[in-house]
């Protein structure tokens, strides 16, 4: 690992924003926060695929792989992030280096790479990503898109985080400071108003985005840069110019809120899209500190009206569906922001949270799951697929949301699952997304090929039903 690299994760793991960091020696922070890797760690991402996840849903820049084709391949569209305009982030470039590059080094045929998309795509910018192979063997992707960037007039931004530089959860931090050092700062907005904000840590999965867009610029809110849902690289590239940034999710990417407060004073708070009371908790903590900043000051009465109305439309949408779902137990088996936030969706419907995991959930998020919850609230940093399967089987729960990983362990104890990660084909965040996530849940316990599967076989040999919930079945 080269002493650049060493420097920059060291002060990532210097982060103000984390007390429980600050409370360290100076010697275990330089340690981190992460757990000592084991075999087969690297099937939750590597610091890499960390990068690569956090900045490829900036939609109008080339998102290049230096590396064997399989890192590209492996890390390529593994988000549903949408975009409104340009599609070039949807495609997969990569340097497919080969063993002549390994002992040669592969810094020319990066350099002609980046020459190459540079003249078919034309591309506002090109976002260069180290892989583990080209770092172990010295290639300097900083010589090369400085060099790029000098010769075609066109900003080549090196992203240096290689996979075995640590988890995905470091990629993500590394992507922010690649953000801070090549990006953000280098270009002035057209303009500007009172009420820019920056959104970060926002992917719009599903276009989630575009279920809260309209209701801010409803309110007057410009979203001056989403980092990095639906982005664009000049409007990142002035996101100094915002008056309030709102972290989405806190595990990714608090180095970036802090520092662009640390440089150009712009105040953040961190808030969920997730569920109705804090969508509504969000909007009016961006109109508190938006007034703070210049805004006016009827803009904390609009938004007071707006979410009446969008509270009231909402609830009366999932009344329905709550009738139905009240009582109904979920295991919800996440991560980070969504360990606490949908807890608050789910409980508006009615449902009853039996556990939610914490696995890359912070320290903040697991008092807000206490909050919610109870102190006896169960969280779990890791649950095995047996007592996954377990739980499920016993009927201590009715539902698990999940990713796609563990829907199989559901499926196996007959019992309904939905899918809650970055995988999903629907979008739940907004009023609007809190209606199609207590629809979604309805839909999936009452679908009826639950009671199909929990049958007997034709061949057992008594008449009991499998599974946990006994089913009747007419004569």
């Amino acid at each position: 690992m080269s002493a650049t690299l060493k420097a920059r994760i060291a002060d990532v793991f210097d982060e103000p924003g984390c007390d429980i960091n600050q409370g360290k020696s100076d010697k275990d922070r330089k340690k981190g926060c992460g757990k000592q890797l084991l075999p087969g760690a690297a099937a939750g991402g590597c610091a890499f695929d960390g990068a690569k996840i956090a900045l490829q849903p900036i939609a109008d820049v080339v998102h290049l792989v230096h590396g064997p084709i399989a890192c590209e391949g492996n890390s390529w569209d593994n988000r549903h992030s949408a975009s409104s305009g340009p599609q070039i982030y949807r495609t997969g470039f990569t340097t497919d280096i080969n063993q002549l590059d390994v002992i040669y080094g592969g810094e020319k045929r990066l350099f002609k790479s980046i020459r190459e998309v540079l003249e078919k795509y034309d591309p506002p910018a090109v976002f260069v990503y180290q892989t583990c192979v080209p770092a172990l063997v010295g290639d300097d992707i900083e010589a090369v898109c400085k060099r790029a960037t000098e010769k075609f007039g066109k900003p080549i931004i090196p992203i240096n985080a290689p996979g075995f530089a640590g988890t995905k959860n470091l990629g993500n931090k590394l992507g922010a400071e690649a953000l801070l050092d090549y990006v953000i700062g280098t270009r002035e907005p057209e303009f500007t108003t009172p009420c820019d904000i920056n959104i970060i840590g926002e992917y719009n999965l599903v276009g989630e985005l575009w279920q809260v867009k309209p209701l801010l610029e409803g309110l007057g809110i410009r979203i001056l840069a989403t980092i990095a849902g639906d982005g664009r690289y000049n409007e990142i590239a002035s996101a100094h110019r915002a008056k309030v940034n709102m972290m989405v999710c806190s595990k990714s990417m608090i180095n970036l809120a802090t520092k662009m407060q640390q440089r150009w004073g712009i105040p953040y708070f961190e808030g969920s899209f997730y569920g109705i009371g804090d969508m509504s908790e969000s909007l009016r903590q961006i109109t508190k500190l938006l007034i703070q900043q210049g805004a006016p000051a009827d803009l904390s009465d609009r938004t007071e009206r707006l979410i009446e109305v969008e509270e009231a439309r909402a609830y009366q949408r999932i009344a329905h569906f709550k009738q139905r779902l009240s009582g109904k137990r979920v295991l919800l088996y996440t991560g980070g922001v969504k360990s606490w936030s949908v807890v608050a969706a789910l409980q508006e419907a009615g449902l009853e949270i039996v556990g939610t995991s914490v696995k890359k959930s912070t320290e903040t998020d697991k008092e807000k799951i206490k909050e919610l919850m109870g102190d006896d609230a169960h969280m779990f940093d890791n649950m095995t697929p047996r007592e996954m399967y377990a739980m499920l089987r016993d009927a201590r729960a009715d539902i698990m949301l999940s990713g796609g990983r563990t829907q199989f362990v559901a499926l196996k104890a007959r019992m309904p699952w939905l899918d809650i990660n970055q995988e999903r084909f629907h979008p739940y965040g907004g009023y609007e997304g809190i209606v199609a996530l207590v629809r979604e849940i309805d839909r999936a316990i009452v679908n009826p090929v639950w009671q199909q599967v929990r049958l007997p076989a034709p061949w057992g040999e008594n008449g009991e039903t499998l599974g946990a919930v006994p089913v009747a079945v007419e004569a």
